[in-house]
């Protein structure tokens, strides 16, 4: 199984991640998403951020990942090409993220699309029988 699928679409940028645990579908959500703006074998692993979130929702909690990387590249131009990911669940849903990356650095760094935020629109999150699937629009 491929760990992300890119679709056509008109104006913004539409994929889908796979994971077979929670967890690689939100490594592999992120790593398509870093795929869109930089290409990832530019990046090395010089900077470890640590993202902690919670949410009631498993849905949610992606969306939120999603957009806090983003805001992590327009804040603190970090771009990132690795992540470790651990999810937990007690009354809420938690989420420990391990992102390794590099400041942006216009002469090493192919550059691709940048991405203006994640949408609700065709967003959702499903656990088929063997994996897990996000579907992810993207405004670019």
């Amino acid at each position: 199984m491929k760990p992300y699928v890119f679709f056509d679409h008109t104006a913004d940028s539409l994929f889908e991640a796979y994971g077979k645990t929670q967890e690689e579908l939100f490594q592999n959500a992120a790593l398509a998403l870093e795929s869109v703006q930089v290409t990832l074998k530019t990046v090395d692993k010089k900077k470890l951020k640590i993202i902690k979130l919670t949410s009631n929702s498993l849905g949610n909690l992606l969306f939120n990942f999603l957009q806090e990387l983003l805001f992590l590249k327009d804040s603190e131009q970090l771009v990132f090409s690795e992540f470790k990911i651990k999810i937990t669940k007690k009354r809420k849903y938690s989420l420990e993220a391990r992102c390794n990356g590099e400041k942006i650095n216009h002469k090493k760094h192919k550059l691709g699309v940048d991405i203006k935020a994640i949408t609700f629109h065709q967003f959702e999150i499903t656990q088929e029988k063997k994996y897990w699937k996000a579907r992810i629009l993207m405004d670019i």
